[in-house]
């Protein structure tokens, strides 16, 4: 009689989406000569339980014995262990030697599966040391969880070759806007949601969730909450020292971790000591540049701080700021770059951040166009362009192959490609036969740059399926745009562009400060919008530093250096002795439950406080009314800051903070 347990594994079979190469893996790991022992890691909410579950219900199929053991219900112990086999087996072990008996009269193989093994820690010596070396070689072992292997399974002699690791990454773009598409959600709103989620497979189903519970969400509210907030709950289960959330906050507001920038960040912790608790967290990894917190890690725990305690959450970043100027002002020319993704990482404005730090760019590949794609660029260019605008593409394909740079996939294939160049460095013949290169070098001369400053044309950038909209090969040509940005810091002063639909390009560009030139160019009866980014006598790093700056209001010299503390109330509005509100003068008076919750906010200035928080320490722990009964407070409040009603700002999803008047 089929069960509501097995409709639930159909379904979740059905719905398992991508991670085909991994799978593949999985299975190879069961040939004669594969690995005995396999690794499978990643963060909490990748999907390493889904594919695992995915892996077993193909070996089920195929009829191959499998053990699964969920760690978390089974003693971590070496007597937990054995029993929790005996149970499978329908058999009591007393030792080792038992089970390897056992499972020696198993059909080959055998498929023992150790699912959460992070919990499972303490007894990794016994597994590599004592109860894997005494099973039968048919038998093949495979440890789920957030941790990586110790390396003593790679590289403790006879283990080489015999153990290999999977690290899991995030959903690739097809994958994770298929899983969109089969929870329900609209077509319009996959591609930001995927934007944002970063092929989380988590991230993307409690979008979807939360699309389907409330359908007129917007983006910001979306992923302010539920969405990060739960996130940043799985994240944290790993840190529950005080000081290494603390410094984890820090480093999940810039784009990598230095020892430097720690200092500057979180000076009451000495910068060794916070490096080292860092690695010890499974989502941060060594990288040539630094630290590296994984995207969807950084995304919401630097979403999370942003909304709980704003105050926290900029003071780190102008710290952040301050140090970084300094640095860029004495570092070689081959480091400029990196000090200059920095301090680009630090803009605020989501639509500029994105166009230099785009989800989905790399899982693509940027090189310099070969020989051999010329007639798939003319295909793509085919496909998306009116037969006018191709054939002058094509014109440029011919005349300056060098020019055009290659989007390919991880199959290598050609999926798009951009046309980027000094027209200093092509002919003036070509640039006059193409009416919006044209309409560019009449602009430039009749505007010129100063001598020794370089301006670069980006006439074309199309991707295979998607054309100019954006999409992840969209993203991977503006961020290989970016890399002459910063190859040429001290050369580069006017950057062009054209768009044929402005709707979602224009305001990104508009935002970094490009300017429309005109009404644009008329091909074939497709309008074409031209844009000028002039960056300025001081070139890249003054564009950038007036980016960063204008997001703080002054200078970065100026910012505050004090420690981190709670914000302060004018004492003219609130009179905490005399329980009232001074309003223009005259005392506004409040009830006792009123002045408890404004004196609580208050006194947490900046933080967000929820409204369970509320109820224990103003109402009292035996308060047994519901919430809402915080928020009817909160409005009589508001009413009567009157011009200062602003405030108590709502934290959605979370409660209410107080911002000061």
């Amino acid at each position: 009689m089929p069960t509501i347990q097995d409709r639930l594994r159909q379904q979740a079979q059905q719905r398992f989406v991508g991670r085909g190469a991994e799978l593949d893996i999985l299975w190879r790991a069961l040939d004669d000569d594969g690995p005995l022992v396999t690794f499978v890691s990643g963060l909490g909410g990748i999907g390493k339980s889904a594919l695992l579950a995915a892996f077993v219900e193909q070996l089920q199929a195929q009829n191959i014995t499998v053990l699964p053991l969920d760690c978390r219900a089974v003693e971590p112990s070496e007597q937990g262990v054995l029993e929790a086999l005996g149970q499978l087996c329908k058999a009591s072990f007393a030792t080792v030697a038992d089970v390897a008996a056992a499972l020696d009269r198993l059909p080959a193989p055998v498929v023992i599966t150790f699912d959460t093994y992070e919990l499972f820690r303490l007894l990794d010596a016994w597994l590599r040391q004592g109860f894997v070396p005494a099973l039968p070689d048919r038998v093949r072992l495979f440890f789920v969880g957030r941790e990586a292997p110790v390396s003593a399974w790679l590289l403790t002699p006879g283990w080489q070759g015999l153990c290999q690791h999977l690290a899991l990454d995030s959903l690739d773009t097809v994958a994770a806007t298929a899983l969109l598409r089969q929870a329900g959600v609209a077509p319009e709103q996959v591609e930001p949601i995927t934007r944002f989620a970063h092929g989380h497979p988590l991230a993307l189903k409690l979008a979807a969730a939360a699309l389907a519970e409330r359908p007129d969400l917007s983006m910001v509210e979306l992923e302010g909450q539920p969405v990060v907030s739960e996130l940043a709950r799985i994240y944290l289960q790993d840190v529950r020292d005080p000081v290494t959330r603390q410094v984890l906050e820090a480093a999940s507001v810039v784009r990598r971790t230095t020892r430097s920038l720690l200092a500057a960040m979180v000076p009451d912790v000495p910068e060794s000591e916070a490096r080292d608790r860092l690695l010890t967290l499974p989502f941060v990894a060594i990288s040539q540049d630094g630290l590296m917190l994984h995207d969807m890690v950084q995304q919401a725990m630097g979403s999370f701080l942003q909304t709980t305690d704003p105050a926290k959450y900029q003071l780190y970043r102008s710290r952040a700021w301050q140090q970084l100027r300094q640095e860029w002002a004495t570092a070689g020319q081959t480091h400029r770059w990196r000090y200059t993704a920095d301090m680009l990482y630090l803009i605020e404005h989501r639509m500029v951040r994105d166009a230099f730090f785009p989800a989905g760019a790399h899982t693509l590949a940027m090189e310099p166009a070969k020989a051999e794609d010329g007639e798939g660029i003319v295909a793509i260019t085919q496909l998306h362009e009116g037969k006018q605008a191709a054939v002058l593409l094509q014109d440029w394909w011919r005349e300056v192959p060098t020019a055009f740079r290659a989007a390919r996939d991880r199959n290598n294939d050609l999926v798009g490609y951009s046309l980027v160049f000094d027209p200093a460095e092509v002919s003036e013949n070509l640039l006059l036969a193409d009416p919006i290169t044209k309409f560019w070098w009449q602009e430039l001369q009749a505007n010129p740059v100063p001598a020794g400053q370089r301006v670069f044309f980006i006439r074309r950038a199309l991707g295979k399926l998607t054309g100019e909209a954006m999409s992840e090969i969209q993203a991977a040509c503006w961020l290989d745009a970016k890399r002459l940005y910063l190859e040429n810091l001290d050369t580069l002063r006017r950057v062009y562009i054209v768009f044929r639909s402005i709707d979602q390009q224009g305001p990104i560009v508009e935002r970094l400060g490009f300017r429309s030139l005109g009404d644009g160019i008329e091909l074939e009866g497709h309008h074409y919008y031209c844009y000028c980014l002039d960056f300025g006598p001081q070139q890249v790093m003054g564009w950038l530093s007036g980016l960063v700056d204008a997001q703080y209001g002054c200078p970065a010299e100026s910012l505050a250096t004090e420690p981190l503390t709670e914000a302060s109330s004018s004492p003219d509005v609130f009179d905490v002795e005399g329980h009232a509100l001074i309003i223009d003068g005259e005392p506004v008076p409040l009830t006792p439950l009123e002045y408890g919750v404004l004196a609580y906010l208050h006194s947490h200035s900046g933080k967000a406080v929820s409204r369970m928080t509320l109820l224990e320490e103003v109402w009292g722990y035996d308060y047994e009314g519901g919430s809402n009964v915080v928020d009817s407070i909160v409005r009589s409040l508001r009413k009567k800051l009157r011009d200062y009603s602003g405030a108590i700002a709502t934290v959605t999803g979370v409660g209410y903070r107080f911002d000061g008047f």
